[in-house]
């Protein structure tokens, strides 16, 4: 399915959101949460790599309008990459604060949405677009590798995945960010990017970032010290 995935925001939201990133790995460092922002910091890079060299200047598929491309998809890929795997972190934790771990990224997005569309105004307009068919086939592929490697792992009777509950994640994340985007009048009301981006794009890293996560937090605590 070939669908063109698009967002219009004034220029006030870049500010506001750089405000609330640092705030939110401000909250992060102070309870030692420091793998968190590591593996955010590090997600931010791999989505710049994705989103600038391969859909704006590999396939052509991203287009910007009012805005540096280099530098828009620099604080772009940097926003949602840490915020959705800093979070998706916190959760693979399982610790009694998800609730809390969860509000944070959903408060933000959605008031600087509001914020921005209530008084941007004034501010330079941005819009930007990609067409989705030139690779969400990939991600279809490699989500069902992902998840074909996790049923594997289960069927073998080693230390049982909880399926539902990378799912949940993988979905969630993407979800609230899509609905974030919607209510804020960013995102066209259309039902493929709350849907099938939901399901495919978040989703399909979430049993690779699993084995990652038990891997190092099985040798390191949260902060960092060595158990």
């Amino acid at each position: 399915m070939d669908f063109t995935v698009s967002r219009t925001f004034s220029s006030l939201y870049i500010s506001l959101d750089i405000v609330w990133l640092l705030v939110f790995i401000l909250v992060l460092l102070y309870f030692k949460r420091r793998q968190a922002v590591i593996v955010g910091l590090l997600a931010g890079v791999l989505y710049f790599l994705v989103d600038y060299g391969i859909f704006y200047k590999l396939l052509g598929t991203r287009e910007i309008t009012g805005a540096d491309p280099f530098l828009f998809l620099s604080w772009l890929s940097m926003s949602y990459g840490f915020t959705n795997f800093a979070w998706i972190w916190l959760l693979l934790d399982r610790d009694k604060y998800s609730v809390e771990w969860s509000l944070l990224p959903i408060l933000g997005w959605i008031t600087i949405g509001q914020l921005s569309t209530n008084f941007g105004a004034d501010f330079t307009e941005i819009s930007i677009s990609r067409g989705t068919g030139a690779y969400h086939g990939v991600m279809a592929l490699i989500l069902c590798f992902g998840y074909l490697y996790v049923v594997i792992h289960n069927l073998k009777g080693k230390e049982k995945v909880n399926i539902l509950w990378l799912i949940a994640i993988g979905v969630g994340v993407q979800f609230a960010w899509e609905v974030s985007l919607l209510i804020s009048g960013i995102r066209p009301p259309l039902w493929q990017p709350l849907i099938v981006n939901s399901l495919i794009e978040t989703n399909l890293g979430l049993p690779i970032i699993y084995f990652i996560h038990k891997y190092v937090t099985k040798r390191w605590k949260e902060d960092l010290r060595p158990w």
